[in-house]
């Protein structure tokens, strides 16, 4: 059996990573390696997914993950592989009940003891794996939520053998080397004594039964890949990069087990004119000089529409303005979001001789009171320099 690798190495992280780090290289590593994304190598995909999920389930989770760092892969698997502090013996173990009474029986009584199988698990229904997948979206269609039909690649129970992996008109036999246990009593002579470990049946792979005529459509595997049309929901709301999950939509179950779920990956596009700020949406109004100098009611730009908007006399550039109740509905809650609008003051280029003319007439009549931010830092100046 290969050596397992080591969690961190697998997802490309250092042993201190935090949850986010975990998450976001977990994320990563699944776009580059799900087989649903790569059909042109899913079997070499599939092999690199049972690794991540199986390095991300542990490290995902505090109380995997301390045990892990503390003892390695043994100290997961209830094993004693690795036991360097008795005396570098190396092994396989799949109940740490098993090794307990391998040893004490070992030493205590010469012998392996009495076995006791808790049953084929490789028999027992397993939930089927969840499937990653990702959808572009509108900034419109995040706002107000939409339906879309996608297409994913999934698993389903192969209809040609029902499921069974073999050819019709046959079916699975008991494994002659386990007498369809799925597991192997292996016994080994040690300085304690005899120890025994349980094993998986290495000529079943642990199921307990072998196909001789596997079906031609699954090749014995029981399910097949398929595309699929799923109608997917998104809800008002959704933000760029959230995840959307559809229930038992992902991999068909094995042995009878509940299928997996669709895990889609929500991506929104960038709008012209509007940013997302949580619930809140911002844009920016560009208004003219005179605008600006003398007030005046515009129409500007909203997720439902034109609104008017009432510009104060003597407004400045970078103003920001709020709509009330003008944003983005709140996911899963009740109530939006707000508008900001950022007004901003174009000033006039290409003028004419006459403008120019005008306008430095219009600046000549202009006093202190009419600018009173340039009054107070040129008092400012006077008062640090005086």
């Amino acid at each position: 059996m290969a050596e397992k690798r080591d969690y961190y190495e697998v997802l490309g992280i250092q042993k201190g990573a935090s949850e986010d780090e975990i998450k976001k290289a977990y994320r990563k590593m699944a776009r580059e390696n799900h087989p649903d994304l790569h059909p042109e190598k899913a079997d070499e995909c599939e092999e690199k997914m049972k690794e991540i999920n199986e390095a991300y389930a542990v490290l995902s989770d505090p109380e995997k993950r301390q045990k892990y760092d503390q003892f390695g892969h043994g100290g997961l698997e209830g094993g004693m592989g690795g036991m360097d502090g008795f005396g570098g013996f190396t092994g396989s173990y799949g109940d740490m009940s098993d090794i307990f009474e391998s040893v004490f029986g070992g030493i205590f009584g010469g012998g392996g003891g009495s076995f006791r199988s808790s049953g084929n698990a490789a028999n027992a229904p397993r939930r089927g794996r969840d499937v990653l997948t990702s959808v572009n979206i509108s900034f419109m269609d995040a706002c107000k939520g939409t339906s879309q039909e996608i297409t994913v690649a999934h698993q389903e129970q192969c209809t040609a053998c029902g499921g069974s992996g073999a050819e019709a008109g046959s079916k699975p036999e008991t494994c002659p080397n386990c007498q369809g246990r799925g597991t192997v009593r292996v016994t080994q002579q040690t300085f304690l004594g005899t120890m025994s470990s349980t094993n998986p049946c290495p000529n079943c792979n642990g199921k307990g039964t072998v196909i001789k005529n596997p079906c031609g459509k699954c090749k014995g595997m029981g399910r097949v890949r398929v595309q699929k049309r799923v109608n997917l929901n998104i809800p008002a709301g959704i933000d760029n990069g959230q995840t959307l999950r559809v229930s038992n939509e992902g991999d068909c179950g094995i042995n009878g087990g509940p299928a997996g779920n669709l895990n889609v990956e929500v991506s929104v596009r960038p709008h012209p004119i509007f940013k997302r700020s949580g619930f809140d949406v911002e844009c920016d109004v560009m208004i003219t000089f005179a605008q600006a100098v003398l007030g005046d009611t515009i129409e500007v730009p909203t997720i439902d529409g034109s609104v008017k908007l009432n510009i104060p006399e003597g407004t400045q550039s970078g103003t920001r303005q709020r709509l009330k109740g003008k944003g983005i509905k709140r996911l899963q809650r009740e109530g939006r979001g707000d508008q900001y609008v950022t007004l901003k003051v174009e000033v006039p280029k290409n003028l004419s001789k006459k403008q120019k003319e005008l306008l430095k007439a219009f600046e000549d009549s202009l006093e202190d009171k009419n600018y009173p931010k340039k009054k107070s830092f040129k008092d400012k100046l006077k008062e640090l320099f005086s």
